[in-house]
């Protein structure tokens, strides 16, 4: 994939999610899961954001998207960075927390 066309999709993506997009990328950000946090560098997260958001739609709970989220970062950067699932379990109930928000925000528009 292109500069170009990775900057296109996460405008898509932006446009798509609006805040969700910020605060999930924050989030990660917050929780540091792989310990990239220089606290410099706060868009790290930013191509985890791009693949996990897109499968929020095939979640049904906190748990399915421990599961999304922990599968991203092992894609991302493999098993032995990634960690075990365990780590993910906090950050899938705070991404489900604010996902129940966003669908409920667009379905009740």
């Amino acid at each position: 994939m292109t500069r170009e066309e990775i900057i296109e999709r996460r405008r898509l993506l932006k446009a798509e999610y609006s805040w969700l997009y910020d605060d999930i990328e924050s989030l990660l950000f917050r929780h540091d899961p792989i310990g990239i946090n220089l606290e410099t560098n706060t868009d790290e997260y930013d191509p985890e954001v791009r693949t996990i958001l897109p499968r929020l739609r095939g979640c049904a709970s906190s748990d399915d998207v421990c599961c999304v989220v922990h599968e991203e970062f092992v894609r991302w950067f493999g098993a032995e960075i990634a960690g075990a699932r365990e780590r993910y379990a906090q950050i899938g109930r705070e991404i489900w927390d604010m996902w129940q928000s966003f669908d409920s925000a667009v379905k009740g528009q």
